[in-house]
């Protein structure tokens, strides 16, 4: 592991999350932030950011290594707490159910080729 970058407590649910992460998973990170560019997906914006950062944070630590051969090598979506951000539904019968929005915890991790 030449570096990582977490985003913690990103409001976007872990499922759509995962699609945009699952696109760029193994990927070169330079070919990642390209193919982000022009993804159409919710989550593409957040995952674009964190590779940036990781490579940034690979460029910062360790100035030897050469940006190009940087390829993301782990990358996960976790489910975050509910408890931030609770709604209630109105039901039938005067009862009500709870909407959970989603929160994600995603960390990327890069390595070299």
């Amino acid at each position: 592991m030449i570096s990582q970058a977490k985003a913690k407590f990103q409001r976007i649910s872990p499922r759509k999350a995962r699609v945009v992460i699952n696109l760029v998973r193994g990927r070169d990170a330079a070919e990642a932030l390209q193919l982000l560019e022009f993804v159409p997906k919710s989550g593409a914006p957040v995952v674009k950011k964190l590779i940036a950062s990781a490579v940034a944070n690979a460029k910062v630590r360790h100035p030897e290594v050469d940006a190009d051969e940087l390829y993301i090598s782990k990358a996960t979506v976790d489910k975050g707490p509910d408890q931030n951000m609770r709604r209630w539904r109105p039901r039938a019968m005067g009862r009500a159910t709870r909407v959970t929005k989603g929160i994600s915890h995603i960390c990327i991790e890069l390595d070299q080729r």
